[in-house]
């Protein structure tokens, strides 16, 4: 039996965190506004090092931003086991139209029009932990 007690956050190296982020299809959007954290659904993919990302958020609300933050997870409940990763860095809206048909025919999305919008992140920073129950004494 799994109890709180036997579980454990092991830190990954940044290229681990990476590759596990690269498996993944679904995380989320994590940014500032008006002094208060904003968490958007998002899909996403990972291509030559640079996470591309679709959003439901407005493009207003995401021009000029020096920075987002990224984060995916698995985690299964019932076992308690899994990973989790976050990722930020420089970001940029992707405004180039045939670039954004691209993503949008590659990446689904929750919502259409003013409230989709494509973002590319360079990732500096890279935190990843895998979620493991104790060894055994």
């Amino acid at each position: 039996m799994t109890t709180a007690d036997t579980r454990r956050m092991v830190e990954v190296p940044g290229p681990e965190a990476l590759w596990l982020l690269e498996g993944a299809t679904q995380g989320r959007v994590v940014y500032l506004q008006r002094d208060s954290a904003v968490v958007r659904p998002a899909t996403h993919v990972l291509e030559y090092g640079r996470l591309i990302v679709r959003v439901p958020a407005q493009t207003t609300a995401l021009l000029g931003r020096a920075m987002l933050t990224y984060h995916a997870d698995e985690i299964r409940t019932a076992t308690g086991t899994g990973w989790t990763v976050s990722a930020s860095g420089p970001a940029e809206v992707i405004t180039d139209p045939d670039e954004a048909a691209h993503y949008r025919r590659t990446l689904r999305g929750w919502a259409h029009g003013p409230h989709d919008t494509l973002v590319r992140i360079r990732p500096q920073t890279v935190a990843g932990y895998r979620l493991a129950h104790a060894e055994a004494p």
